[in-house]
This record gives C-alpha cells, sequence and structure tokens, in this order.
C-alpha cells in the first residue's frame, strides 16, 4: 500500500513539472515550435469563435518591466491586488492561437506603417502592443502632439513605425455650446470624414480601426450639412435615430472612402469591432463598478443586446467593403466583441489614479497587463494571412 501511495506520489510529481516547468510554459513562444508547424497564409480557423482557458503563465510583462503603461491604465499601482485575471487566455474552438511573439510580429511588419485610429480604447490597444513588442525593442517617440492625441513611434532596428490617430467618430463632430459650458452633445457630419486621421492614410500599411464609445450620448445627425436627426435626444420635432442607424452610415462612409483612396499604396485595413463596457449596479455617473474578478461563462453572456447587435454591423459593413476591394486595399475583421464580453474582469474598475474624475469607476478601458493584450495574439494571427509566400518562407526559416 505504502509503495502504491508513493508511486502515485512519484506520477503526480513527473506530471506537474512537465505541465508547469518554464520550458512548457515558453513553449508557444519557442521560434522551433513555429517551425514544427508553420505559418499557414490560408486559415479558415474562425479565431474569434471560443472561450477563455486557464493559463498559469499569466501576462509576458508587468507593470514593472514595461515603462511605457500609461498611469490610468496601471491597475496594480493604484493598488489592484488580484492576479487570477491574467491567468487566461483565448482559446478558439477549432485551432490554437499561438501567443503573441514579437520576433514574429516584426518579421511580418519590418519595414511598415501600421496605425490605430480611434479613440482611447483605440489607444490602449495600441498601448499593449507596445508593451509585447518592447520585449524584443524598445521604441523611439518621434512625434507627440500638444494633447497627447496624436503619437508615433519607430523601432529603428526592425524598421516599424507605429501611430496612433485620436478621433471620436471617424467622421467630423463638433461639440454644441451652451451658453459657454461645453455640453457633451456634438453635430455629427455622416458624410463628412475627419481629416485629421484620413490624411495620415497615404503613410500607412496597416489601419485598425474603431469606434462606437462616443456615440452613448445625445448627438444632432447631418447629411451634406442639413440636420436629419438625431441619437438619444427625444426632442419635439426632430427625427430620432438609433445609434445603429449612425454607425452604419459611418462605418460604410469609411471603409468606401478607403477604398477610393487613390494616394494610398497596399493597404490593409481591419476593423476592430465593439469592445463592450461592463458597468454593474449604476452606469458610469451613477455608481456603477466592474469589480469581477474572473472571466464568465459563455451561458452567461448574451449576443441579443446592443453590444452583438453594434458588433454584427460592422462585420456586415467589412463584408460588403470585401466584396469590392480595389487593387492595393484588403479589408478584415479583428472581432474582439464575443472573447470581451465575458472580460468583466479586466477593466481598472476603481484602481486607474482617477485625479479627474474621483469616485467614478473606469469599466470601459483594460488593465495593463490584461485581457486586452489577446487582441495582439488575435492581431499577429490575422496579420499572418495578408503576407505573401516569400515573406511566409523566410519567417519559417
Amino acid at each position: 500500500m505504502k509503495l502504491s501511495y508513493y508511486l502515485m506520489g512519484l506520477t503526480f510529481l513527473f506530471s506537474f513539472l512537465i505541465l508547469y516547468s518554464r520550458r512548457a510554459f515558453d513553449i508557444s513562444n519557442d521560434l522551433s515550435l513555429h517551425r514544427w508547424f508553420p505559418l499557414q497564409k490560408e486559415d479558415t480557423c474562425n479565431l474569434f469563435s471560443g472561450h477563455w482557458v486557464h493559463d498559469l503563465r499569466g501576462s509576458q510583462y508587468t507593470n514593472v518591466s514595461c515603462l511605457s503603461i500609461p498611469d490610468s491604465k496601471n491597475c496594480f499601482k493604484h493598488g489592484r491586488k488580484d492576479t487570477d485575471f491574467l491567468k487566461w487566455r483565448w482559446k478558439p474552438d477549432a485551432c490554437e492561437l499561438p501567443r503573441f511573439d514579437p520576433r514574429i510580429f516584426f518579421a511580418i511588419v519590418r519595414g511598415k506603417t501600421m496605425a490605430f485610429i480611434g479613440d482611447s480604447v483605440a489607444r490602449n490597444h495600441a498601448e499593449s502592443l507596445i508593451c509585447l513588442l518592447s520585449l524584443e525593442e524598445v521604441p523611439v517617440s518621434t512625434y507627440r502632439d500638444v494633447d497627447d492625441r496624436f503619437r508615433t513611434w519607430h523601432f529603428p532596428n526592425n524598421n516599424f513605425t507605429l501611430m496612433v490617430l485620436w478621433t471620436r467618430f471617424l467622421v467630423t463632430g463638433e461639440e454644441r455650446v451652451i451658453n459657454g459650458t461645453n455640453s457633451g452633445s456634438f453635430d455629427l457630419h455622416l458624410s463628412k470624414i475627419d481629416q485629421n486621421w484620413t490624411s495620415k492614410l497615404p503613410e500607412m500599411d496597416y489601419a485598425i480601426i474603431s469606434d462606437v464609445h462616443w456615440f452613448y450620448r445625445k448627438h444632432f445627425l447631418y447629411d451634406n450639412e442639413n440636420m436629419i436627426g438625431c441619437i438619444y435626444c427625444g426632442e419635439p420635432n426632430i427625427k430620432s435615430y438609433s445609434l445603429e442607424f449612425a454607425l452604419e452610415k459611418i462605418t460604410r462612409l469609411v471603409l468606401n472612402y478607403i477604398n477610393e483612396c487613390k494616394e494610398c499604396k497596399s493597404l490593409v485595413t481591419l476593423l476592430r469591432t465593439y469592445s463592450p463596457a461592463h458597468f454593474e449596479n449604476g452606469s458610469w455617473n451613477t455608481g456603477g463598478n466592474c469589480n469581477r474578478t474572473r472571466p464568465l461563462q459563455e451561458s452567461e453572456i448574451s449576443m441579443e443586446g446592443i453590444d452583438w447587435k453594434l458588433r454584427s454591423i460592422q462585420v456586415e459593413e467589412i463584408e460588403k467593403a470585401r466584396k469590392v476591394e480595389k487593387k492595393g486595399k484588403r479589408f478584415g475583421v479583428l472581432d474582439v466583441t464575443r472573447a470581451m464580453l465575458m472580460r468583466p474582469d479586466g477593466h481598472p474598475d476603481a484602481y486607474w489614479g482617477n485625479k479627474w474624475m474621483k469616485g467614478y469607476s473606469d469599466c470601459v478601458h483594460w488593465c495593463m497587463p490584461g485581457p486586452i493584450d489577446a487582441w495582439n495574439d488575435l492581431l499577429m494571427a490575422l496579420l499572418k494571412r495578408y503576407i505573401d509566400s516569400s515573406k511566409l518562407r523566410e519567417i519559417n526559416q
């Protein structure tokens, strides 16, 4: 009996060492693994239908190793104690999703320029990518506007340029001023692109576009300088439109503009779908919070609500754009909505150093490190589908 217990103990110890050794944790980052399973150009696996699985490796960086984490996303600095929310990875149902590897990413984008175009969540995504790339090379900041909304970084060893171009709506939006005070409501021009970001389009090889969060308030809609109605206004004698109407119009306009861009070189445009907020027990300004510490199960999320409707509009517009792609233009979707619906545990909540808005929780942006890093696992997998065969051979060798 004692011998059998002894053998069982040895078996358990051996299994533990195999499963949880550093070598086992690092295997998805080992270039030899990618040589065993070479990168494929045509990959039909749906990366976005899946679930979160426990992964004891945790994040590839920390708030100590990555010095560029913005203060408002540095949740551990501001007192967050739990760490289990870092120990999950996104697992597509039909395949494995390789962990982000900066060496492979640089091999794909070397000599290229990538821009993240959108609001502060787009910036959040870019900042996550910078932390992951900094494992291989720390970038040099080459441009920063006075409001810190437009940024450019360069990775000289890999000749890769990364830009953040801030825009609330992708189209022109002018805030209404009432009695000398900003009202928080905007005049949205559904037929007028925001030139602050489109002026940079000819410089880009990859454009990652996103929006939505700024739509959740009263806005007045204009088409060719004529007001046609509003969203979230409920005012008499003004036609009321849905958020979905505005998003569809703007997304279609933006994708068509990119497709018609004659000055643009070969350009891959990826639309990153809506990243849902997770306010519970109230909204952002009525005491809402997001203090969960683990992901939701698939059975706990809804595919019938507004979050999924907005995502579906974005996906449908990308599919339409793909059918009319002009020479040099390619369109795809970085569909994070399903995955992020399950991650109410990944937001800063009260841990964001809210010196401007004391007492408010941030359930829109994402902690760094955190589940937003999975967006770059997905991004790397998508980019592999847009490289030519010669580049594939170079990477696989």
